[in-house]
Parts: C-alpha cells; structure tokens; sequence
C-alpha cells in the first residue's frame, strides 16, 4: 500500500532560500492538496548589496515560467557573462572566467590543445582572444543568442546579476499567487516528536503554532531547525579557505554597465564588484587572522568606484557545511545548509541544486532513509568539487606580498584538487568529474589565467602542421572578433529590452524583507 503522501510543508525563514524554495514547491504541486506556509520576520534584515549568478539561474526561472525581461525590470537587473578576475595571479595581472566555450573544438579534441601547440610554436595570442564572452564583455557589449548553430552568436551563455532583496519580493508575488501562505513573526521553540526526534510543529512569540511533515530550514547561518534543533554537525572547511568575514556596501555607479562582474585580489583576501541598473555592490571578503576589521573597512570605502548609498555592514561565517543537510523530516537550504564564499557566484546554485534534488527525492510521509541517504551523498559531493575549484583560485598564485597569500599559496590541497592539477599540467587534460557544476573551460580559465600550463599537449594536435594550426586559429579569432564587434552595447539592450525604468509604468512588485538566511554578500 502506498504511503501517505505528504501534504504540509513550513518553511522558517524568507530571503532568497525561503522564497525560491516556495516558487519552486507551488509551481510543482501546482492543483494538488499541498499546503505551503512561510514564516519570516520584517525584524530581521538583509545586507543588500546585489547578486551574482550563473547560467544554471535560468533553468530555475524557466521552471517558474518567468519572463526573463520582466523579472529583470522587477529586480534591477544586468546581463553577466562571467567574471573578470584581478591581481589573483601576480598583482597587475587579470583573466576572464567565461560563460561558454573557448574557440572550436576540431579533430575530436578540444580547442585549446590546438591553441597551446600554436603557443609552443612561438605564437602570441592570449586564450581570450578566441572567447566571445570576453571580446563582448570588455566591450561592454550583449545580445542573447541568435543565428544558425555554427555562428558564435548561437552559443551566447550568460547569467544575471540582481538586486537580492527584489528577487525575493519577486518570488514572494509569485509564490503567494499560488497559494503559499506567509507568516509574519519569530519562531521561539520547535516541538519533535519524542519516539525519533522528527519535527512536528514550531511556535511562534505571539503563540501561533505551525505544524506540518515536512520542514525547509532557511534560517541561514543560526540553523534554527538543521543544528539549533537536530544538532546535525558542521564541517569545518576554513583551514582551506581561510577567509571568515566580509564588510559589503553598495556604490553609485559612475560609469557604463559592464556585463560581467569582477573580483579583486587584496591583501587578505578578494573585492567583489556587482553592477545593476541602479547602483553598484561591492564587498571585500578577508580573513581576520591577516587584517583587522577597520583595515578591511578602509581598503573597501578606498576602493569604491563611486559615493557608498549606505554605511558599511560587516559579516562573519565558516566555511563548510552542515554533516545532514537532509536529517529527519527537516532539508536546509540556503546558508542553514553550509556556506561556501561568493567567489565563483555559487551561493543560488547552490539554493537552486537543493531545491532541485528536493523534487527529485521528494518524500512520502514515511520518509524513507534511501531518499535522505541519496540526496545528502549528492549535495556533500556539489559542495565538495565546488569548495576545490575555489581552492584552486587561491592555492595558483604565485603572490608573496603578504602573509595571507604566502598561506594559501603553500597550504595542502584535497586529493580531488590535486588529480585535476596533476593531470592538466602532464598534457593539458581536463575531465568532468562526478556531474560537477564547472565545465572544462572553467578549469582551464582558472588554471591557464593564474599561470598553470601543462607540460605537452594532446597529440593529435600535432598532426596538423604548424602553418595549418596558425591559419585556423587566425580565422577562428576572426570570426570571433565580428561577432563579438556586431552586438548592442549592454546598456542599449537592457534600455531597449528590461530597463527597470519601465516597471515604473506598472504596479510594483510586492517587496519582500530578506529573514535571517539573506546576507547576500555573494557573487
């Protein structure tokens, strides 16, 4: 006999995790008895300094059924095509992590192998000279993709950067629509059942009592259900990734929108740079063990491109996460899950990733083990492989302008980083491990941008002659430079197309304020 399918859900906590989680949840239960209540506090607010995304956004607005230029109207939005990172390297030094791909593969082999025979052959090109997103982006140009498959313009990946605080109102409209119910207050005690601990009700400092079977903790970094309550455990991942703090603080813009974010190597530890339609974000995300806090505050404020729109808001956090992030009846999401540094945009993927795994394994009302087993197994392993590819940004540098820099530089790496390094620097292979989120260009912008170039290439690279290698990349740069040199501005586009100014000519989107899990310090 079947189970009894679950029928309730509350989630504790708003922001971006608790309103994504409801979108998502009523859009998929969608005609069916499911009830959905959202408990949040206006008392409890939000760092809104914008965020950064990746590609992966749009599958998440897709399932909603979104309207790209009205959510983006709705919520200040620009166009991102990756991220531009400075001084990683050696100070004076930049590189572009793109959205996309690197030339054309050929041979049945990827691009970049015929681009490093061409190198060992005395040519001079850069690797972004055969990548669209940084020829547009340095331009400061945009389009989304148009043309037949084998134009450049096809293969067009980008992202979003947005105001955080909207998008959660954004999301709150469309969840409310559907039927999720929203509760205004703090939750002061949750209630388990005594037989296995299971959460049964939580409630409220005016007394109101929320009981369902299935709880989303999206409290953010207090855990109220996932650690406060069930005591699921942390893993401590900062002797990797040393930096504990942030200090953030929105800007005037002053100049164009670029379409692409930026981060900026300081002394101990990095800048980020968000751009909107309406103001800047930015944050400098350090370590207090090699700066003090009012250090930290001065690099940012000395920093800023443009007047500060708000006093700076400083933040503490551990990197890691939780040991269960699934545990009993109860599935955190958002920074109640673990915290990973906004350095490679991860922070609403990795939202987006458990609310995704959550539908797959959804439970019935017995809750079966093999459903938390599994989806636990496949959130540590996203978290795992993304928590390396940020250790490789700060382990491949050869900076030794500050004590900061000389530990990363020389600290001990997981094994998984390790074998991708290995390999790569033998013959220039990257492979795709484990369905992780980043792809081979990701890797080899990482790798090839902070000085890591592998011994050989891959040999059949070597059967076409020197003379022939030279001629197709000189077309392939061709055809990328007309191409990138055809698009609008990005300004002119976002203008044309989800200029926030337009909305103005509509009712406004109902504003939600961010609980707890916000703090939005994330690229």
């Amino acid at each position: 006999m079947p189970a009894k399918p679950i029928e309730k859900i509350v989630i504790v906590g708003g922001g971006t995790a608790g309103w994504m989680t409801a979108a998502a949840l009523s859009n998929v239960f969608r005609g069916s008895r499911m009830q959905i209540d959202l408990i949040e506090s206006e008392e409890i607010g939000t760092v809104g300094v914008g965020e950064a995304t990746i590609p992966e956004i749009m599958k998440f607005n897709g399932l909603l059924g979104v309207d790209e230029n009205e959510f983006m109207r709705a919520t200040q939005a620009t166009f991102k095509l990756g991220i531009e990172f400075q001084d990683w390297h050696k100070p004076g030094e930049r590189y572009f992590h793109p959205f996309g791909v690197y030339g054309l593969d050929m041979e049945g082999i990827s691009f970049h192998h015929f681009w490093l025979r061409a190198k060992a052959s005395g040519d001079t090109s850069e690797l972004e000279d055969y990548c669209l997103a940084w020829q547009a982006g340095k331009e400061g140009r945009f389009a989304r993709p148009s043309g037949p498959p084998n134009s450049p313009l096809s293969g067009i990946r980008y992202a979003y950067h947005f105001d955080a605080v909207l998008y959660a109102g954004f999301l709150r409209q469309y969840a409310e629509e559907r039927g999720v119910r929203r509760t205004e207050g703090k939750v002061t005690s949750v209630q388990q059942r005594s037989s296995d601990g299971f959460i049964e009700s939580v409630t409220l400092e005016n007394g109101q009592i929320k009981d369902g079977q299935l709880f989303i903790d999206c409290t953010g970094f207090f855990g109220l259900l996932i650690e406060k309550t069930l005591q699921s455990g942390y893993d401590d991942w900062s002797h990797w990734l040393p930096c504990d703090s942030a200090i953030a603080a929105p800007c005037e813009r002053t100049g164009n929108l670029t379409p692409y974010t930026r981060s900026t190597a300081r002394k101990a530890g990095w800048q980020w740079r968000i751009p909107l339609q309406h103001r800047v974000g930015n944050g400098y995300v350090y370590s207090s063990q090699y700066t003090s806090d009012e250090e930290a505050r001065q690099t940012l404020i000395d920093n800023l491109e443009g007047p500060a729109l708000a006093e700076p808001r400083q933040l503490r956090f551990t990197t890691g996460k939780r040991r269960e992030i699934w545990k009993n009846n109860c599935v955190a999401i958002g920074l109640s899950s673990g915290f990973l540094e906004p350095l490679e945009s991860t922070s609403i993927h990795l939202i987006q990733s458990a609310i995704s795994k959550l539908i797959s394994l959804f439970p019935t009302g017995d809750f079966s083990p093999v459903d938390r087993q599994k989806f636990n197994a496949l959130i540590d392993q996203e978290f795992e492989t993304i928590r390396d590819f940020l250790i490789l940004h700060y382990n491949a540098t050869e900076r030794s302008d500050s004590e900061f820099w000389n530990h990363v530089r020389t600290m001990d790496i997981p094994e998984f980083l390790a074998g991708k390094l290995k390999l790569f620097r033998q013959a220039g292979r990257i492979f795709r491990d484990e369905n992780e989120i980043f792809a081979e260009p990701s890797w080899l912008a990482v790798m090839t941008g902070q000085g890591i170039f592998p011994d050989e290439y891959h040999p059949v690279a070597g059967v076409i002659s020197a003379e022939e290698t030279k001629q197709r990349l000189n077309a392939i740069k061709d055809v990328i430079c007309r191409a990138a040199a055809s698009l609008p501005s990005h300004e002119a586009f976002i203008e044309q197309h989800c200029s926030a100014q337009m909305a103005q000519k509509t009712a406004p989107v109902q504003q939600a304020r961010p609980a707890r899990e916000e703090d939005p310090f994330k690229l």
